[in-house]
Order: structure tokens, then C-alpha cells, then sequence
């Protein structure tokens, strides 16, 4: 959960040219999943509530609908974890949502977006479009793309429950994957990617990952994407643990989080699909979905990382 500071932009990353015959997405279905997800009907989808059961039916139909299959061993999607209460309250039973396409190696690129928000506060629904009802509607778009080209790496598509709480879906993920751990190279978080009037969206990571750097082009003029956000200098503006990405982190995964600066809708009741901007959006997660397309590509996706890793350990 991102806090509200400013600071000046970060290194804008120029982009090349690539093209994306293959890459365009349905736009209609990407704005359907935001404006169905963020209805009052869904009462801010917050842990262990009716809305976020409510959320969980419709993106189980999505999964299925796209052709995403649950993990082997797994029992189907849901992956089920306690949510501790506080002050003495009850326990919360949180559920995430987990798929995943096979790939041409074992190695394992996780892409995530947490489903709940805040709720209902005061009577008013807190309907969370961008946080993160747009997050997750990136995620089905890449996800029904990769099931019609094969990946090079397999993909976990983890649709997080209880970011709002701490992290915990993302917390719950790591210390029980359905992999080994050692197993899975990189994440690619999105939280909050449809709502910024100035065409910006930033990629934090390349500070601690910068061999990521190259994989960053696309075709689109009209999005920016910048580099940023992730200096520990920056104290509370370095999102690098602020969002599900902070768990893998932890257990000194690479990651990659994509989203936008607070706007003045953030964790408001006025987080609505009226107020997303619809076209940036598109963009975005057009952008997004070239980037991973780019870093699929690499058959070897643990080479980006090795000297890296290899500096580390000396």
C-alpha cells in the first residue's frame, strides 16, 4: 500500500521498436473485469467478506473461461491461509487464487495482482477500481495471451486476497508455494495501473535488478514508462516492499512492480471505474504485456540474474 510523497521523476527508459501483431489485447474485456470487479455489488471486496467471496466466483469463472488451469497438487485455484485478528478478534480466512500456464523449461515467473480492497467504511463502498480491480484485470489479459502462445518459462498467475491486511496473500504464497521456492525467477507485480493523467507508469526494481533494464520497450508513444520508486535512500517512497512484491523480496526473489503514484482517489470511496482513465489504462497494460513477452523471451530467464547473484555470494 503505497503512501502518499512526491518526488521528482525518475530515469524515463526510451523505448524501441518491436512489433506487436501478436500482443493486442481485447480492450473491452480489460475494462469489463475493472467495471465488474469495482460495482458496489462487489462492497469493496474486502477479506473474508461476501464481496470478496463474490470477487473470487467471478475471477474463478475468468480462469476458467480463459483456459488457465490450477496448479498440479493443489486441489483447484484456491489456496487457503489465516489472517490473525487483532486486539483479540477472530481470525480472518483469506483465500488466494492461483493458475498457471506450463512453460518450455521448470523455471518460473510468478505474475500477480491482489484482488481485495477496504471495503465498506461508513456506508460508503469503497469500490477500488485502480487498487486493484485494475491490476487483476492486466493479469487475465496477459494470462489469456500466454494461453495462446507458449511461454518459455512457466507462468504462476497468483491473484493475491489480503494485500489491504499486510501482504498476507503474497506472505501466505511464499511460505507455501506450489513450486520450490528455488524454482521461481522473478515477479511481476501490478497494483494500481489505470489512473494517472500524465501517461506515467513506473517499474520499480531496476534499481537492485538493473540487468531488467533492457527488457523495457514499447511501441506505444503515448505511455512512460519510468524507473524509480525503489532507492532504499527514498525512504518511504521506495514501493520496493509497499506492495505483494515486498514478499518475494524477502526471499530475495527478483521482481518487477508496475503502478502509478497516488492519486486523489486512492483509498477513496471516489476509486471508481468513472474515474479510472480508461485510455491510459489500455496502454498500460499493453506496455506491461510487452514487457513480459520481452523477458520470456529469454529462454534462460536465470542468466538475467546470474552476475547478479554471483556478486552476492563473493
Amino acid at each position: 500500500m503505497k503512501k502518499i510523497f512526491l518526488i521528482p521523476l525518475a530515469l524515463l527508459m526510451s523505448c524501441g521498436s518491436m512489433k506487436t501483431t501478436n500482443t493486442a489485447p481485447t480492450s473491452e474485456q480489460l475494462l469489463k473485469d475493472v467495471e465488474t470487479l469495482s460495482s458496489d455489488a462487489y462492497e469493496g471486496r474486502k477479506t473474508g467478506t461476501k464481496g470478496g467471496e463474490m470477487a473470487r466466483t467471478y475471477l474463478t469463472g475468468r480462469l476458467k473461461e480463459i483456459g488457465l488451469k490450477p496448479y498440479p497438487g493443489q486441489g483447484g485455484y484456491e489456496q487457503s491461509f489465516e489472517v490473525k485478528g487483532r486486539n483479540g478478534a477472530a481470525a480472518i480466512q483469506g483465500k488466494n487464487l492461483i493458475a498457471y500456464i506450463p512453460g518450455k523449461t521448470d523455471n518460473v515467473i510468478v505474475i500477480s495482482a491482489h484482488y481485495d480492497h477496504i471495503g465498506i467504511i461508513k456506508d460508503e463502498v469503497y469500490n477500488g477500481a485502480d487498487d486493484n480491480a485494475s491490476g487483476v484485470a492486466g493479469l487475465l489479459q496477459f494470462a489469456k495471451y500466454f494461453t495462446k502462445n507458449k511461454p518459455n518459462n512457466t507462468l504462476i498467475f497468483a491473484i493475491f486476497d489480503a494485500e489491504e491486511m499486510g501482504l498476507q496473500g503474497a506472505k501466505a504464497f511464499v511460505a507455501n508455494p506450489p513450486v520450490a521456492l528455488d524454482k521461481i525467477k522473478l515477479n511481476i507485480n501490478m497494483d494500481m495501473i489505470s489512473h494517472n493523467d500524465k501517461g506515467e507508469l513506473y517499474a520499480v526494481g531496476t534499481f537492485k535488478y538493473p540487468q531488467l533494464k533492457p527488457y523495457f520497450t514499447t511501441t506505444n508513444p503515448n505511455i512512460k514508462v519510468l524507473f524509480g520508486h525503489d532507492d532504499p535512500k527514498l525512504g518511504h517512497d521506495d514501493w520496493t516492499n509497499q506492495s505483494d512484491q515486498g514478499a518475494f523480496n524477502a526471499k530475495n526473489i527478483p521482481f518487477i512492480y508496475f503502478g502509478v503514484e497516488d492519486h486523489k482517489d486512492y483509498h477513496k470511496a471516489t476509486d471508481e471505474f468513472k474515474n479510472i482513465n480508461k485510455t491510459f489504462f489500455v496502454d498500460a497494460a499493453n506496455a506491461i504485456q510487452e514487457v513480459i513477452i520481452n523477458i520470456d523471451k529469454q529462454k534462460d530467464i536465470q542468466a538475467i540474474f546470474r552476475e547478479t547473484l554471483q556478486m552476492k555470494k563473493q
